[in-house]
């Protein structure tokens, strides 16, 4: 058996960050559960990060979202912002669809934004996923679509 080791992530306070997760074996959510999925997103906003946008595809999920600081020289990680996400959605996943077993993949995939134009293009990228997935003709007509102002 072969063990990889994750390589160390780089975070940084106040920085925004571009974030993709998957669901298991590409599990298609029902509509049910990617409002469960949404929900667990949008909770801790303005509370333990700021959530610019996100949403909730039927096999994953993209957020745009700036971890805030806890104490001075601390804030919440990534790490542990995702961790309540999927594990409060694969908890109450299975009240709204039949499912049993693993919910997530492990792991997720994060960019850290450099600058305003890559920060609007991972926005408008956001915005337009359901579009070019053929699930709306709008961002705006999409249930499962969430952005701040």
């Amino acid at each position: 058996m072969s063990f990889k080791k994750q390589l160390p992530r780089l975070e940084k306070p106040q920085s925004s960050y571009f974030v993709t997760f998957v669901t298991w074996e590409r599990l298609e959510l029902s509509p049910a559960a990617r409002q469960v999925v949404l929900n667990a997103c949008e909770f801790f906003h303005n509370q333990r990060y700021y959530l610019f946008s996100g949403v909730v595809m039927p096999d994953h999920v993209h957020l745009l979202i700036q971890p805030f600081i806890k104490v001075e020289h601390e804030f919440w990680s990534i790490g542990s912002i995702l961790h309540s996400i999927k594990s409060y959605s694969a908890k109450q996943i299975p009240n709204v669809m039949l499912h049993i077993g693993k919910v997530w993949q492990d792991g997720r995939y994060e960019q850290m934004i450099k600058d305003e134009k890559e920060f609007q293009n991972k926005w408008e990228y956001i915005r337009q996923n359901p579009v070019k997935d053929g699930l709306s003709k709008t961002p705006e007509e999409y249930p499962f679509f969430w952005e701040s102002f």
